[in-house]
């Protein structure tokens, strides 16, 4: 006589998907609104079950974006001859689209506003649905040894060697399968501190070099120093800027394999580093000076600001990131004591926000070529990639006009002893900046136009010629 084979039964968070849904909705929620955050514990209050259910109920989570763990998948595909269970803790508002997005299973099992299925309420539900020990159960964290401990057998998926060894001694040694977590070192960390940013931070090292000061051993020191703290708290603020824009990144052909877009890092590592590395960066302020750590902490709040609200509002993002840039050079100043001038802050103005410009055109142009018609969680459609470009030349071309009033300035001659010298900047600026535009023109410009100046070679041999100019006017 022919029986029927046990059930499959398969977790999501963790399990199925390479990421947690309760901190995704949470992050989304929080996107929406920051407000949110202080009804949470309001929430909270009333039990896991209606938590999950108060954030489902306002949140939208695409099913065809998650990172889906490909090994689950192709197992839920090759098993159809017996029943496919999703059994979560996420409540089923969220679950139930993706086992409908997915189609491979024939029941849905989930949180309901009332009954939190984690744990001991989960192997309650399966031992009553298909009996003890009539289901195979796929799990990856502690709390599912208490579904094994009532499982037939074990499918242990992303979970540590100590998960591993019980699930085998709650099913007496009965592992299916084990498909053991993807090793996350430091390159995976680097890239999701996005340590090859910290090139703009060496922003805060031009008021040493414009004020002429790269001799004074306590100056440098200070400009070192705001380096690293600019770096920290900077990679902090991109920690969050990525989990507040998951969604986003997955639907960009590059940005969807940042480590938390793409399931690599889980979203619970970022929100416990991005704090870290914030604090981190103010300690290290507080010791250079009060001012310093005063611009940094404006930096931050003008960083939240964008990441939460105003990186979706047209040119007010823009105008935004050109500030973020340039308050990197007033924190650079207060750093080393000095005060801010006119000609330093005009330049910076306006070359940034050509900048700026120019990482939107470059953002919004890869959406064109992808045959869409507007930018995911931004206010631009393909149709302004001409304005962008017009205003972003204008903009660069400004700050060569601000240079060159700057070269026959007083300031200019208390600081060099041959100005006349520094008016072969302006035409390699103007070449410089001709030259980036045509580059996002044809479709070839990096994400960061600051990395780009950084990495390119044509940008880095005209580096060079600047700086040499530079020093023969001194």
């Amino acid at each position: 006589m022919e029986t029927t084979p046990p059930s499959l039964c398969i977790d999501l968070d963790g399990t199925l998907l390479h990421t947690d849904l309760l901190h995704e909705s949470i992050l989304a929620l929080l996107s929406r609104n920051p407000l949110y955050l202080f009804l949470l514990p309001w929430w909270l209050l009333k039990g896991k079950a209606r938590f999950k259910r108060e954030i489902a109920s306002r949140v939208v989570i695409a099913p065809e974006t998650l990172p889906y763990d490909s090994r689950v998948l192709e197992l839920l595909q090759t098993t159809s001859q017996r029943p496919r269970v999703l059994c979560t803790a996420s409540d089923q508002l969220l679950a139930g689209p993706i086992a409908q997005y997915l189609g491979l299973f024939e029941e849905v099992l989930a949180s309901d506003g009332k009954t939190n299925l984690g744990g001991g309420a989960k192997a309650a539900a399966l031992v009553r649905l298909y009996g003890e020990r009539g289901f195979d159960y796929a799990g990856n964290a502690p709390v599912d040894v208490k579904v094994w401990m009532h499982a037939r057998g074990a499918l242990v998926v992303n979970a540590s060697n100590g998960v591993a060894r019980s699930a085998s001694a709650a099913t007496a040694e009965n592992v299916i399968a084990h498909f053991p977590t993807a090793k996350r070192g430091a390159r995976v960390w680097a890239k999701a501190m996005r340590l090859h940013q910290w090139l703009k931070n060496l922003l805060v090292l031009v008021p040493l070099l414009a004020s002429h000061l790269f001799l004074n051993v306590e100056a440098v020191a200070r400009s070192f120093g705001a380096f690293v703290a600019f770096g920290l708290c900077a990679s902090g603020t991109y920690l969050l800027n990525d989990l507040l824009d998951l969604t986003p990144d997955r639907l960009h052909p590059r940005k969807r394999t940042r480590p938390f877009a793409a399931g690599t890092l889980p979203v619970k590592y970022g929100l416990l580093a991005m704090p870290t590395l914030v604090l981190a960066s103010f300690v290290l302020a507080l010791a250079i000076n009060p001012a310093f750590a005063l611009a940094l902490l404006a930096y931050c709040a003008m960083t939240l600001a964008y990441s939460f609200k105003l990186k979706r509002i047209v040119m007010i993002d823009v105008v935004l990131l050109a500030a973020l840039y340039t308050i990197r050079i007033i924190a650079g100043t207060f750093a080393i004591g000095q005060e801010l001038t006119f000609w330093l802050l005009a330049f910076s103005m306006f070359i940034f926000l050509s900048l700026a410009l120019l990482k939107r055109y470059t953002e919004l142009d890869v959406v064109r070529v992808g045959g869409k018609q507007k930018a995911a969680g931004r206010g631009y459609g393909t149709a302004d990639l001409p304005l962008l470009q017009s205003l972003g030349a204008s903009a660069g071309y400004t700050s060569v006009m601000v240079l060159a009033l700057y070269i026959n300035s007083p300031a200019s001659l208390k600081l060099y002893t041959r100005p006349q010298v520094l008016w072969l900047l302006c035409p390699l600026l103007l070449y410089w900046i001709s030259r980036a535009w045509i580059v996002a023109h044809r479709g070839r410009m990096h994400d960061d136009p600051v990395v780009f100046a950084a990495t390119d070679r044509g940008s880095q041999i005209i580096g060079l010629v600047c700086m040499s100019v530079a020093l023969a006017a001194l």
